[in-house]
């Protein structure tokens, strides 16, 4: 599976905000412009040339950069911006030679002073570039403290859930080391097994293998709930090549083991799916709610939920989600995933 671009200062020009603002920005400079007092002639014809002016230039310039994204993306963050700078200029040029053959007459300005006109748009440019790149600096510099600080708090709510985990795994296999020992020694592997992806910490596995993940804390479960607990899987064969947040289906499935299974008598079912739609991955997880009357055991914190959501969304730039809801008797949690 090739692997994920890394998000560069550059892929923030692409999104809507940033072209309008591109956009808002060059009518601010050529009303500017044709306030100036310098000029005579009408304003209302002089802004239209400039405005036709300043947006090309700004949008080609735009243009040029997204098509120079994929070589621009593996030079350092000082390369782009000053190759950033030189591409605006060199559209500057371009587009103030031609706008002087097409609009020479609008422009009213004689063909002697052609040249210092395009020196001064040149330096215009500059200063404008010079400003933009300072502004967009300090917007990359916030972005990146700011992705930091949800790193740091994905970490926390993960961190959160392992010891409740461990406990909850621990005491299944006291209650088997004696009795069952076999499965007692089945449970310490598959144990170490999802330990080994928790210590790794933050980052993103295949879909296959979280799926394996799950397989293993759901053997766990069994050992404890024995017929109580009927796990149903719905998965294609071979699994989407997809990458996943680390252990972030698996909170999902102990939730709904521990709040739809645990708490009741009877027992229920799981039900886990994966599902290839419109150029995304839904993975549904099911269970039967606990019969009216039946008192939970816990309320919960709904921290396996938080986290998930949470790391889900920052790994996707906010295009998937983890959302849950209530229907005919059973609890559904649905993530979706971009491919």
């Amino acid at each position: 599976m090739p692997e994920k671009p890394t998000l560069t200062p550059l892929d923030t020009l692409w999104k809507a905000p940033a072209i309008i603002w591109t956009i808002l920005a060059g009518e601010g400079l050529a009303i500017i412009l044709a306030l100036a007092p310098e000029h005579i002639g009408n304003r209302w014809v002089l802004f239209g040339a400039l405005s036709l002016m300043v947006q090309w230039i700004s949008l080609s310039a735009l243009g040029a950069l997204y098509l120079l994204r994929n070589p621009l993306s593996r030079l350092p963050p000082t390369w782009i911006a000053n190759i950033t700078l030189l591409v605006l200029v060199a559209c500057n040029l371009l587009v103030c030679i031609a706008s002087w053959w097409v609009l020479r007459s609008l422009l009213l300005i004689s063909s002697e002073n052609w040249l210092p006109t395009l020196l001064r748009f040149t330096g215009i440019v500059i200063t404008f570039g010079l400003l933009g790149l300072a502004a967009f600096q300090n917007h990359w510099r916030a972005r990146q403290l700011a992705v930091r600080a949800k790193q740091a708090e994905l970490e926390a709510l993960q961190a959160r859930i392992r010891p409740h985990f461990l406990f909850n795994t621990l005491n299944t296999g006291a209650a088997l080391v004696h009795q069952r020992p076999e499965d007692a020694e089945r449970l310490l592997l598959d144990l170490a097994d999802l330990f080994r992806a928790a210590l790794a910490g933050p980052q993103e596995i295949p879909l296959a293998e979280e799926i394996a993940l799950s397989r293993r804390y759901v053997e766990i479960e069994a050992l404890r709930f024995g017929e109580r607990m009927r796990v149903h899987w719905e998965l294609p064969s071979p699994l989407p090549q997809l990458q996943v947040p680390t252990l972030s289906i698996q909170p999902l499935v102990e939730n709904a083991i521990h709040h739809g299974i645990e708490p009741s008598p009877e027992g229920g079912e799981i039900r886990i799916s994966v599902a290839q739609g419109k150029q995304q991955i839904i993975v549904t997880i099911e269970n039967d709610l606990p019969a009216a009357g039946t008192r939970p055991l816990r309320n919960g914190h709904k921290v396996g939920l938080k986290s998930t959501r949470a790391r889900i969304q920052a790994m996707t730039n906010g295009e998937g989600d983890v959302v849950t809801r209530i229907e005919n008797g059973r609890h559904i949690t649905t993530v979706t995933l971009p491919t």
